[in-house]
């Protein structure tokens, strides 16, 4: 069991990751290492005291405690010398299981889903955000009632899970979580028709989207701020970031394209979360561009990576589909030693050519933006155009809507050579067929 430095915090909390003895988990430490130091920092995130993480083989689930009945026995004793707050186990756990690791360790039991869901309830800052955490809350709970209802009526803070309100052993009723559900969904049908508007508006001004995509804490808000000049919350937290931030950057051939900053993903997100944001990551699934941003500096980097397209092949982003929209960017480069780096620069020559960078120091980041500059040019079409003197509006349209790369005025007009994506050449053909 590793003893974890304590921080100033209220609650008190200990760590249990099961794996899974028979299979990968028990041969490949490495990456059980970082998986229990991933539950660390996820439990970090809302501020708890992690007094011990241990890992515990799994030679077979026990159904009625997913644990075997030594190992339960043997923490109970552990927590009867050492009372906490809260048992955090990083796994799936039945209703039933749950309940039974409460009765047997007397003292708050939740998993990975309620830890994952009271970190995103903490994070969401927009109405959407809330609501969907909401959802996901409630459909969530719906199986287990055991938690308290007066959670629900804070719009901050938290779902309750851990501490507060939700404390409470009051039992949800089914048929108030069901109404609830019905009025969430109700409005979230509203903010979708809102977005729906606020996608077509772009879509009239259509500059490229670009999102970043990754695993969480790879630093896409601290790229998203170094390209773009916004401050989005940075902070060395999973899950910093939970609502998208969208901003306009020029690209180096003077294009403009409009970049997304979204959630993180992270190993065995709850199904529940993935469906509950489906709406919030359509401008991941409508981008035109993915930027998948990876921490190179992390052990875990590849096992990351694969977690993160496994949930843009649940979002129906397949590898098909990604083709040519998806650039890898292989971010914290300044951490690495000068031999990694070599190794890295070294991978990144060869297909599918990911681009280094340090988006905290800003190097490789001009490579990124002609990168970027390239994939965005090798859609669009080249025209050559001549427009009269009196179609100042159609000029005015192509300079909005496509890229000008030469022009020539005569005394007859313009001549234009221009560079147009494939969404906007059929709206221009429409305008040049009713231009007299």
């Amino acid at each position: 069991m590793n003893e974890v430095r304590a921080s100033s915090t209220t609650a008190r909390a200990r760590i249990v990751h099961p794996y899974d003895a028979s299979g990968r988990g028990a041969g490949d430490t490495r990456h059980l290492e970082a998986r229990l130091e991933e539950a660390v920092r996820l439990a970090e995130a809302i501020d708890l005291e992690i007094v011990a993480a241990e890992a515990v083989a799994l030679r077979a689930m026990n159904p009625a405690t997913l644990l075997g009945r030594g190992k339960v026995a043997e923490i109970a004793r552990e927590l009867a010398a050492d009372p906490v707050d809260l048992v955090i186990v990083d796994h799936a756990l039945t209703p039933v299981q749950q309940r039974n690791l409460e009765r047997a360790w007397k003292t708050k039991v939740i998993d990975r889903t309620g830890l994952i869901l009271e970190i995103f309830g903490r994070r969401a800052r927009t109405r959407e955000g809330e609501l969907q955490v909401e959802l996901a809350a409630l459909t969530y709970q719906r199986s287990r009632l055991v938690r308290s209802w007066t959670h629900l009526e804070r719009q901050r803070g938290g779902l309750g899970f851990v501490g507060g309100p939700g404390e409470s052993q009051i039992e949800l009723d089914r048929r108030r979580i069901d109404e609830r559900i019905v009025r969430i969904r109700r409005e979230l049908e509203q903010v979708k028709r809102t977005r729906g508007l606020h996608r077509d508006a772009r879509r009239r001004v259509p500059y490229p989207v670009i999102a970043l995509v990754g695993y969480t804490n790879a630093g896409k808000s601290t790229l998203f701020n170094r390209l773009t000049g916004a401050e989005v919350e940075v902070a060395d937290k999973l899950f910093a970031t939970l609502d998208p931030t969208m901003r306009a950057v020029r690209l180096p051939s003077g294009r403009q394209v409009i970049l997304s900053d979204t959630v993180g993903f992270i190993t065995d997100l709850p199904t529940s979360l993935i469906a509950a944001f489906r709406a919030t990551l359509e401008e991941v699934m409508e981008a035109d561009l993915l930027l998948h941003v990876r921490d190179v500096s992390d052990p875990d980097s590849d096992a990351q990576a694969a977690q993160v397209l496994q949930v843009l092949d649940e979002l129906g982003i397949d590898e098909a589909a990604r083709g040519e929209r998806l650039l890898e960017v292989w971010n914290k480069i300044d951490r690495l030693s000068g031999e990694e780096r070599e190794i890295c620069r070294n991978a990144a020559a060869r297909a599918p050519r990911p681009v280094p960078v340090s988006a905290r120091t800003g190097e490789g980041l001009p490579e990124l933006l002609a990168r970027v500059d390239g994939m965005i040019a090798s859609r669009e079409e080249i025209l050559d155009l001549d427009l009269e003197p009196e179609e100042g509006a159609l000029l005015a349209w192509l300079h909005a809507h496509a890229h000008v790369l030469a022009r020539e005025d005569g005394e007859r007009g313009i001549h234009l050579r221009v560079a147009i994506d494939p969404k906007n050449r059929a709206r221009l053909a429409r305008r040049l067929e009713n231009r007299h």
